[in-house]
């Protein structure tokens, strides 16, 4: 479906998310005791977001780069046979994820060791 239309729009990049929802650590439940869903935490979104973002290709391998000036870089390996169909919307998934979560991620092919 994406293919088509991305041929209908004439080459541009078309990616499918879901809405999904964050809630906060300290969301009123309705009865005491009651915990938060894990599908509706911060990390847990942020990896589902990842994951449609990239939809066709499995994500291989993922790893947090932390620097000395404390800035994080995710790098996240794609599998290498779907190389040829992702790689022209690297550059894309980049920009999108950054809009949607405010982090820094880079997107590789191969083996993540």
């Amino acid at each position: 479906m994406t293919k088509e239309l991305e041929k209908k729009l004439s080459g541009k990049h078309v990616i499918f998310l879901s809405q999904r929802t964050i809630y906060s650590k300290n969301h009123a439940r309705i009865s005491k005791g009651q915990l938060r869903p894990r599908s509706r935490t911060l990390t847990s979104v942020h990896n589902a977001i990842l994951n449609d973002l990239v939809y066709p290709t499995q994500i291989v391998g993922q790893r947090t780069r932390v620097r000395l000036d404390g800035t994080r870089l995710i790098k996240v390996y794609l599998d290498e046979k779907d190389e040829k169909e992702a790689g022209p919307k690297i550059a894309t998934f980049n920009a999108v994820y950054r809009k949607l979560t405010n982090k820094n991620v880079e997107f590789l092919f191969g083996a993540s060791s």
